[in-house]
């Protein structure tokens, strides 16, 4: 796998999700082993998981007193879209939500075309089986030459049970994942922005389900584990290198990702290091 950059620099104004507060995020081309870097006051903050500051409903990276909410989305449709250098400046708490999904991300870096460079992708091989538990939530990567997603979500009625399972290429990605919404429960609203949280959310940017069902018209059956997937793929960006796996997923959500991701960089930094010893 080659590195990859954007071939023109792409903007995105709006409001963030859970702040309600204006943002911007303008999305620029990098050099050859730049990496995906959101730059915050003149300040790089490196998209991977050693970064991660918050996991509760969104993963928040930081350094020092400076941070970023909600990076979830456009790491996914980066990721997705086999970008691997990329600068993200970042105006405001968060990035903007857009319509809930990663679908404004995704053609907007399609549209402007995705550049090869001369430079091999650093991947992380995996050479055996790695899991993580949690309760009755687990991730578990297996060796693979091709990154294939089965992801099993479980959420009170009127969701249910819902599973994904496809190999994730670009294509797929913009047609099957990339367009799934956030989502949340109508009785559950209050409560999360008592919390400071959700203040930007309305039925433009996220799905909102009552105990009849969605209010909106969902763009597939099972557009919540969709997104679960999408949310996923942001997370896998965290590890900072190109895998290749089969990933199985089962009710994981940031907080087991970014445990997951920690453990596996860790582990592979290690193991670089003592190779060049």
């Amino acid at each position: 796998m080659m590195q990859a950059t954007l071939r023109s620099v792409v903007r995105f104004d709006g409001i963030g999700l859970h702040t309600g507060a204006d943002a911007s995020i303008e999305i620029r081309p990098a050099a050859p082993d730049f990496g995906i870097r959101f730059l915050l006051g003149g300040a790089h903050i490196p998209a991977t998981v050693e970064y991660v500051v918050e996991t509760s409903r969104a993963t928040v990276l930081g350094i020092g007193e400076r941070s970023v909410s909600t990076v979830e989305h456009v790491l996914s449709a980066l990721v997705g879209l086999g970008v691997t250098n990329a600068e993200l400046a970042v105006s405001g708490p968060e990035v903007p939500i857009v319509d809930g999904s990663a679908k404004a991300f995704a053609d907007a870096i399609f549209a402007v075309g995705v550049e090869t460079q001369p430079r091999p992708c650093a991947m992380l091989e995996l050479r055996e089986p790695f899991e993580i538990r949690e309760d009755d939530r687990a991730l578990i990567l297996l060796p693979s030459d091709r990154l294939r997603v089965r992801f099993l979500a479980d959420f009170p009625p009127p969701i249910g049970v819902q599973y994904f399972d496809r190999v994730i290429d670009p294509d797929v990605y913009r047609a099957e994942v990339a367009p799934a919404r956030t989502f949340g429960y109508l009785d559950e609203i209050e409560a999360l922005r008592a919390r400071g949280l959700a203040r930007g959310g309305n039925i433009e940017n996220a799905l909102v389900f009552s105990p009849e069902g969605a209010m909106q018209t969902l763009r597939w059956p099972d557009e919540v584990v969709r997104h679960k997937v999408l949310d996923l793929l942001g997370d896998l960006a965290l590890l900072g290198f190109g895998l290749r796996c089969d990933v199985f997923a089962v009710k994981s959500g940031h907080g087991l990702h970014a445990r997951a991701m920690l453990a596996l960089r860790s582990r592979h930094l290690a193991a670089l290091s003592a190779r060049s010893a």
